[in-house]
């Protein structure tokens, strides 16, 4: 037996506003539908000194406390491993609690079993949004109030390449380069980085296109440079601008394709964004970084708005993916 279509037209424009509204609690949106990201007070970031640090017990060294399905943590990570900073500063994986919609430390640490405690534990401001990456300084002894170093992704990669560590560990973002690297920044921030979730919080099919107009012209901007002067975004030298792009498009194929609906330009159509992700991808210690079934689990298991099923879909090794042939015309 077919449904009445009035019994159709009701539920369809029902659900509409009820995706509307949680659509409004996922993420909010200008008048014309364009997805913003929330606003959060600025804070500084700081770096202790080298012998503070070396002077210190293991166990009060600084933590950067990451989600492994958050890009923007991602991106820390990623520097933790490539300068080799494993030695001074302990990296803590927060665990996306999908019923609650908060990150969960467990086992806990500083008393804290959920990243909001940590953070109130740090007397941070009320105002100051509990996300992850967050870098924290627990104190040099318990007389000491433990405090936040910094929690936005772009001045902490930036913070930590002046981590102390061993001198033969890479600069990436040698003054030479960091005109260039400010450069990517501005372009890649709003309309690839952000781009992804424009896309998939767009509220209306005109704010979905410009943003997906936007990335697809930013991403040949990617194709045409690395053509002329790669293997990486500034020239021969890796650099921030690379690690700051790589947590988004390795991410590509497993979520924001099939889930953002960032599907007008596949990767494989850009072959040398392609190759470049390759590269990136045989770094010492970025393997280890990337998980693309926790990605799939994170994503469309805590985003209802847009997976209301709450099925999580299968796909291929991440290693196989990246490193596939790209498809002949």
């Amino acid at each position: 037996m077919s449904i009445p279509p009035l019994i159709v037209r009701s539920v369809r424009k029902g659900w509409q506003w009820q995706w509307q509204r949680l659509m409004t609690g996922l993420g909010p949106a200008d008048d014309q539908g364009n997805y913003q990201r929330p606003d959060s007070a600025p804070m500084q970031t700081s770096v202790p000194e080298a012998e503070d640090l070396k002077e210190r017990d293991p166990n009060r060294r600084p933590r950067l406390l990451i989600g492994r399905s958050c890009p923007w943590a991602h991106r820390t990570w990623l520097m933790v491993k490539l300068r080799g900073l494993e030695s001074s500063l302990e990296v803590i994986t927060a665990k996306a609690d999908h019923e609650e919609g908060r990150w969960r430390l467990d086992p806990s640490w500083l008393g804290c079993t959920t990243l909001l405690e940590l953070y109130r534990r740090c007397g941070a401001e009320p105002s100051l949004r509990a996300t992850v990456p967050v870098l924290v300084d627990p104190g040099r002894n318990e007389q000491h109030q433990p405090r936040l170093l910094g929690n936005d992704s772009t001045p902490l990669t930036s913070a930590l390449n002046r981590w102390p560590t061993a001198p033969e560990a890479p600069d990436l973002a040698p003054v030479s380069l960091q005109e260039r690297i400010e450069s990517w920044q501005q372009l890649l921030q709003p309309a690839v980085n952000d781009g992804v979730y424009r896309c998939g919080f767009a509220r209306n099919q005109s704010a979905y296109e410009q943003a997906s107009a936007a990335m697809a012209d930013a991403l040949e901007e990617l194709e045409r440079s690395l053509s002329k002067e790669g293997p990486w975004l500034c020239g021969t030298t890796l650099t921030l601008a690379d690690v700051r792009l790589f947590p988004t498009l390795i991410r590509w194929e497993a979520v924001y394709a099939p889930l953002f609906g960032c599907s007008a330009k596949p990767l494989w159509m850009l072959p040398e964004l392609w190759k470049w992700r390759q590269r990136f991808m045989a770094l010492p210690g970025v393997d280890a970084t990337c998980d693309a079934a926790a990605w799939r689990h994170d994503y469309f298991g805590a985003l209802f708005p847009l997976n209301p099923g709450g099925i999580v879909p299968q796909g291929p090794k991440l290693s196989t993916l990246v490193n596939s042939t790209i498809p002949q015309p």
